[in-house]
């Protein structure tokens, strides 16, 4: 028996409407297995290197890109100012040190209280087993305190679906005006 075309253009649209009908719902559970639902493993990695914001000199790496005007700009917290990054992270506090990867992103005063910052970096890593891939770092920074937690809410390559946590340590023994230097210990658990 020959099924004419249209025929099987109207049963087939009318299947896939029934799978795929939401009934007005913004999403649903699809009744598809992909192999993506399959239970993962994750690991837990563990990382430590160091972080230099170059301030000043010939070769700085963060620069100032939003400055409130003065009305607008509380002296004490700086609220609203905006800065640009692409700091080295080496595997020694001294800049010296192998170089691991960059510190890429941005942060900004964001507290009217006091010198918290709001941080979006991604952390790219250029050598070892985590060359090319990335984290990404998304939270409050309260700069004043010399230990503080950031959030760690995904990543790319090795680190693809990472979540985890920061812990960074300002090291003022050796931080001048020109380069502060920050260690950090960052924990993630990813396939």
């Amino acid at each position: 028996m020959v099924v004419p075309l249209r025929h099987f253009l109207v049963f087939s649209l009318t299947l896939i409407s029934i799978i795929f009908h939401t009934h007005g719902a913004f999403s649903e559970q699809s009744i598809i297995k992909l192999p993506t639902d399959q239970p993962r493993v994750e690991k837990l990695t563990h990382l430590h290197f160091f972080y230099h914001d170059i301030l000043e000199g010939k070769n700085i790496t963060v620069v100032k890109i939003i400055e409130p005007s003065a009305s607008e700009v509380r002296e004490a917290t700086g609220f609203g100012t905006t800065f640009m990054m692409d700091n080295v992270l080496t595997e020694g506090p001294e800049l010296s040190s192998k170089h691991v990867g960059r510190a890429q992103g941005l942060f900004g005063l964001a507290s009217l209280e006091d010198r918290g910052m709001v941080m979006l970096i991604n952390l790219a890593f250029s050598e070892g087993e985590y060359a090319g891939s990335t984290l990404s770092m998304l939270g409050r920074n309260p700069v004043q305190d010399t230990v503080r937690e950031m959030p760690i809410v995904g990543g790319t390559g090795v680190f693809r679906f990472a979540k985890g946590y920061a812990i960074a340590k300002s090291l003022w023994e050796i931080s001048d005006n020109e380069h502060f230097v920050v260690e950090y210990h960052v924990t993630v658990s990813h396939p």
